[in-house]
């Protein structure tokens, strides 16, 4: 019988390694074009994205507009149609192995639907159960608990019987607000000490290995 019987996923730095492979480079040539002179380093993208926020980091620290945001989102969906980011070591078998069991997986993004059933078909060979991405109407997107009252509506699943697994504070909110249990995806962020602290501190359970969050989940 499985601990979860909905595992519900981030998936840019939770599943997949785009931060540092695809967006932040994406995001400097975007800069170099539309912004030339004004630069930034991976850690500052990185923790800038944690707070503030990706969308206030745009606004407060390179004055975008609403338009060029929407220009930027736009570009970056064209520019990762051909920049697949890598897994993570170890989070294809978490993924396989609930399906096997006969669980349930959700994904719960910024990212968009394209990419996340792109990335799923491409490194795990299946697809999640439902995906809610960035696609969404802006007030049913993380920190929104509107996913998850779907997905607990669609499998008659209590809250409890969900499990929450992200990289960012917003999920916390979503499951927070959701009733459900949250696990910081840590495995990404061992090198970001105050963000590390700060997720730990928020969440209901801590990872610093995907590996460590499979024997919970299965053993």
């Amino acid at each position: 019988m499985l601990k979860y019987p909905c595992l519900v996923l981030d998936h840019d730095d939770t599943v997949v390694q785009s931060e540092a492979t695809v967006n932040y480079p994406f995001f400097v040539e975007f800069l170099k074009k539309y912004r030339p002179g004004m630069t930034i380093t991976l850690h500052e993208y990185i923790s800038l994205c944690y707070e503030p926020g990706y969308v206030p980091m745009c606004k407060e620290r390179f004055a975008f507009t609403d338009e060029e945001l929407l220009f930027e989102y736009n570009s970056w969906k064209e520019h990762i149609r051909s920049h697949i980011p890598a897994p993570y070591p170890g989070i294809k078998r978490i993924i396989q192995r609930q399906k096997e069991e006969g669980g349930i997986i959700c994904v719960v993004s910024q990212s968009s639907q394209e990419n996340i059933s792109r990335d799923y078909a491409a490194h795990f060979g299946v697809q999640p159960d439902m995906i809610f991405g960035w696609d969404l109407e802006p007030e049913r997107r993380k920190p929104s608990p509107w996913a998850l009252e779907q997905i607990m509506k669609t499998y008659n699943l209590s809250p409890a019987q969900l499990l929450v697994i992200d990289d960012m504070k917003a999920a916390v909110g979503m499951a927070r607000a959701g009733g459900c249990p949250v696990a910081f995806a840590g495995w990404g962020r061992t090198e970001f000490p105050q963000i590390f602290e700060e997720m730990s501190s928020y969440c209901d359970f801590t990872f610093d290995s995907t590996g460590k969050l499979y024997k919970f989940l299965f053993e």
